[in-house]
């Protein structure tokens, strides 16, 4: 589907944080946020992949609504660098944190402490940080919207992803708890969790009995929960992919 018909604006004068955002779901949600009208700051942990989405969105004639920064989440040093950019165009007001790790299939029995420990690390203690350390600069700019990217893996867990599975479900804790937490201040909280998108990771463990959704199903769910219409929803949205079995 051709996403560039559909952007209206509905983001204009806002600034959005995306983590993980040079290729797969977080490059579509950071195009879909350029051509809404946002200034986007476009992340991934590699110069050469920041430099190449940069190009692409460029040729989309949305490169005067983009920038990139080299960030690697788990090292504050690379987090205050997206922030930074982030007010530098008068934000944050949108921080979606999509940056995740999948490191192989471990059953959670024979999962290695070093495995366990760097998914966490990456997909729920980075998660947090981010939000913990966007929260104040909301606070000044008005920013109102974090949003977590967690994974149809929450709802259905698989054996052989035990490690992954398992940070997805932390998510939505995280989650539900922050929105509670911040709400009063007119700030909201949510989580989108995608089915088997063929992207990235998702491409390495193609489960049969799965089928893969397009990608713009997520881009549309997490650009909906940014618009200022969609203000009531709070807590948490699960994108419950129909007929994914």
């Amino acid at each position: 589907m051709d996403q560039s018909s559909y952007g209206v604006n509905r983001l204009a004068g806002k600034v959005a944080i995306v983590t993980a955002s040079t290729e797969g779901i977080g490059f579509g949600i950071a195009k879909r946020f350029a051509l809404e009208g946002a200034k986007v700051v476009v992340s991934s942990r590699r110069q050469s992949n920041v430099d190449r989405a940069i190009l692409r969105l460029a040729q989309d004639g949305l490169g005067e609504r983009v920038v990139g920064v080299v960030c690697h989440v788990a090292k504050a040093e690379d987090r205050r660098r997206i922030f930074d950019e982030a007010v530098k165009l008068g934000g944050p007001h949108i921080l979606v944190s999509n940056a995740s790790v999948y490191p192989g299939n471990w059953r959670i029995s024979e999962c290695p402490e070093s495995v366990w420990d760097k998914v966490f690390e990456v997909n729920v203690k980075a998660a947090f940080l981010l939000a913990k350390e966007v929260y104040p600069l909301m606070q000044k700019s008005g920013g109102d919207r974090i949003i977590f990217i967690s994974s149809l893996g929450a709802y259905l867990p698989l054996p052989i992803l035990g490690a992954y599975t398992t940070s997805k479900v932390a998510l939505l804790g995280l989650t539900k708890e922050l929105a509670g937490e911040i709400a009063c201040e007119n700030i909201t909280v949510n989580c989108i969790s995608p089915g088997y998108i063929p992207t990235g990771s998702s491409k390495r463990v193609r489960l049969g009995y799965f089928k893969f959704c397009a990608p713009w199903f997520s881009v549309g769910v997490t650009t909906l929960t940014t618009t200022k219409s969609e203000k009531r929803v709070r807590g948490y949205s699960a994108e419950q992919i129909r007929n994914s079995r």
